[in-house]
């Protein structure tokens, strides 16, 4: 990371990424975007080495997103003095020792979620980066969505009141055809299915939302056992239900196999005085319900004011954002914490927030083998 210089310098940080696709893609266009639109940018990303397995898909990679260069072996990301942030976008299967290997060569990481194949894993990756001194975030974009930040704010400033339920849901439907087969379907590989996948980030949205989760009770589903020759291991759909430490209880759900949903996040928080729901699908809006309004029922908040998170950056009151933004938003509070030497949390979610989402989806499937309800415990 080179030092600010006088005038309108702006200092730099060097990024080396591993994974080129989906989260590789997505991240590459937030260190782009933000370098311009939310200027400005408290360290100006100098996109220097992408990795990736694939020769030729690599080096396409790097020309389209605007790398410097390509490689084939990660270790040459971390090892070039360039670079002062690791960001891991790879499969979960490549998650830990990348993250770990960044963090111990001096280099602040992100890394997408799920942060381990398992509570194990996630442990070690979150105590082993921890002690190395570098900022470290798990890649949980949702936080970072206005409208579900408007909620927190609310939720914090007693607007709903005590806190009673919590539900949430995420849906798609790529599962459903039974002769595809990913790294996806394999436990070796993923960790877990839909649960791990999808319902990481509603655990995760309900930690932040509420508060801690105290104990959780779980059933999970495999659909189809056989794809394209091989056994699948993991879940294709979950449900659980969740006590908070502060007496609200809640339910989650998520699904690869249900027919119509594409990308259907949706949560509800009830309380005392109020409620507030979202549904990703209607990103830019928030529903708030009051229990003293004359008006019963949801009234709704377009998330799109100068006044609302992170809109000072983008266009004009009713000029609506897209998914791709809540990288941004991430992305530049990581660099923001990197450049004042400020913590990641509470608003973004470090590796012990991943690892604690890790504790809480074991737990989720260790109910549902047994069928007993699971009191949480965390390593510290």
């Amino acid at each position: 990371m080179s030092g600010a210089g006088p005038g309108d310098q702006i200092a730099t940080i060097g990024v080396g990424m591993l994974g080129y696709a989906f989260m590789g893609k997505a991240h590459a266009n937030a260190y782009r975007t933000l370098s311009y639109m939310a200027w400005p940018p408290p360290l100006l990303p100098a996109l220097v080495a992408i990795a990736g397995r694939d020769s030729g898909a690599v080096g396409e990679a790097a020309r389209r997103y605007g790398f410097a260069s390509a490689v084939t072996d990660w270790r040459d990301a971390i090892g070039d003095e360039r670079v002062g942030l690791f960001d891991n976008a790879g499969p979960n299967g490549l998650h830990r020792e990348p993250t770990i290997a960044a963090a111990e060569a001096g280099r602040h990481v992100i890394c997408e979620k799920p942060l381990g194949l398992d509570a194990a894993e996630s442990y070690e990756i979150w105590r082993r980066v921890a002690a190395t001194g570098v900022k470290h975030m798990c890649a949980f974009n949702y936080r970072f969505v206005p409208a579900i930040r408007l909620a927190r704010e609310m939720i914090a400033d007693g607007q709903i009141g005590e806190v009673r339920h919590f539900r949430a849901r995420y849906l798609q439907s790529w599962g459903v055809d039974s002769d595809l087969m990913t790294w996806r379907f394999d436990r070796a590989r993923s960790g877990s299915g839909a649960l791990g996948d999808l319902g990481a980030h509603i655990i995760d949205l309900g930690r932040y939302l509420v508060g801690e989760m105290a104990a959780v009770t779980g059933l999970t589903s495999t659909f189809i056992g056989q794809r394209s020759g091989h056994a699948v291991d993991v879940d294709d759909a979950f449900q659980a239900t969740v006590e908070f430490e502060n007496g609200a209880s809640g339910t989650l759900e998520a699904s690869r196999m249900a027919i119509g949903r594409l990308n259907h996040l949706a949560l509800e928080v009830n309380g005392l005085r109020g409620s507030v729901a979202f549904d990703l699908e209607r990103l830019n809006e928030l529903e708030f319900a009051a229990a003293e309004s004359p008006q019963p029922g949801f009234q709704r908040i377009l998330v799109t004011a100068p006044e609302h998170p992170f809109m000072t950056w983008w266009w004009p009151p009713g000029h609506i954002i897209g998914w791709e933004h809540t990288f941004v938003h991430e992305l530049h509070h990581l660099l923001s914490a990197i450049a004042h030497d400020q913590p990641v949390t509470p608003h973004g979610a470090d590796f012990e927030d991943g690892y604690r989402a890790a504790v809480i989806c074991e737990a989720i499937l260790r109910s549902a083998q047994s069928g007993v309800r699971q009191a949480l415990e965390f390593a510290l």
